[in-house]
């Protein structure tokens, strides 16, 4: 094993995935002469050329058209965007068409295709910066959605989604690239809709993904001090879900919260809630609740960014709750 940053595993599973295929290649702001925005794809350009790392203009929903093409024709781009709040303008071409393209062609042509880069919250960067979007995109049929929380699972999953058929959405974090974690010395990948249990417990399961990862494993750390065992698991996919891996913890432990940057209408908390209580309503004590950002777009002032974000606290009194702990 070896020990990484986040943004290196990133680029350790662009660069083994572009020199096993000649067809993958990376485009987007800033990846190739400033090397990344985050410096994910430094010394990218050097080692594969201007024709396999390309700067692209500050217009989304061009470059966007242009790789979504090139996976139509057979080659298997690379799209990074500066953040998903920007990815916004090219909506109309990841939903639009590189979703649809396989149902509309009768499975005739496909669009093999990562779009990746940061997503959600990074502090004080205001309303038109700070959204988190795994929701929205998981709505899309014909999408796939990943959001990780670790180097390791950046990296593997990452390897697997350049190599998937069909077009990937791939949700990071700002705060997190320059995290270390440990991953093997050779290759691995892990297989696209698997969840994993980051922390066995008996008690309560809490469920989370991308950095509220953090939230969930140190309310859980919390919790361990009053006795109370929690089982965090990461989803690290969206859609599809890993909704066995929910089930059985929740036929364990007997309780669930779900923590996520997500606004709370029509969140993907809801829709875990919603198929815990139909498939698994005799084994709950206790009603699933949730913890997500706010029901309002975020402010740049430190006190309401505070306010609106999940933390640690309020997950700790919302376990004990469905504990029946609090008065």
């Amino acid at each position: 094993m070896k020990e990484i940053a986040f943004r290196e595993a990133l680029r350790e599973a662009m660069q083994e995935e572009m020199r096993r295929d000649d067809k993958v290649f990376l485009m987007g702001e800033e990846v190739a002469e400033y090397q990344g925005a985050y410096k994910v794809s430094q010394g990218m350009l050097e080692e594969f050329g201007e024709k396999r790392i390309i700067d692209t203009p500050i217009a989304e929903l061009g470059f966007t058209a242009v790789a979504v093409g090139a996976a139509q024709n057979g080659l298997r781009p690379i799209v990074e965007y500066m953040t998903w709040n920007f990815a916004n303008l090219a909506l109309d071409q990841i939903l639009n068409t590189a979703s649809k393209m396989l149902a509309m062609s009768g499975g005739q042509v496909g669009c093999p295709i990562v779009f990746r880069g940061p997503n959600g919250s990074a502090g004080q960067l205001g309303a038109q910066h700070s959204t988190a979007y795994e929701s929205m995109y998981a709505n899309i049929p014909g999408l796939k959605v990943i959001s990780v929380s670790n180097p390791y699972d950046a990296k593997g999953l990452l390897k697997s989604a350049i190599r998937d058929n069909d077009p990937v959405i791939f949700m990071e974090s700002e705060v997190m690239y320059g995290d270390k974690g440990e991953i093997p010395e050779g290759e691995y990948l892990i297989p696209i809709g698997k969840a994993k249990v980051a922390r066995e417990g008996t008690d309560v399961t809490i469920v989370s993904f991308n950095k509220m990862m953090k939230v969930a494993l140190g309310a859980a750390e919390e919790l361990q001090k009053e006795n109370i065992s929690a089982e965090v698991i990461d989803l690290r996919t969206i859609r599809p879900l890993d909704w066995h891996t929910i089930m059985e913890s929740v036929k364990k432990t007997n309780r669930l919260v779900i923590v996520e940057e997500q606004w709370p209408f029509a969140s993907i908390s809801s829709e875990i809630a919603y198929r815990i209580q139909k498939e698994a309503f005799d084994y709950l004590d206790a009603p699933v609740r949730r913890i997500t950002s706010l029901d309002a777009p975020m402010h740049y002032a430190p006190n309401l960014v505070a306010a609106y974000l999940p933390d640690i606290p309020r997950t700790v009194n919302l376990v004990k709750e469905v504990m029946y702990l609090k008065k």
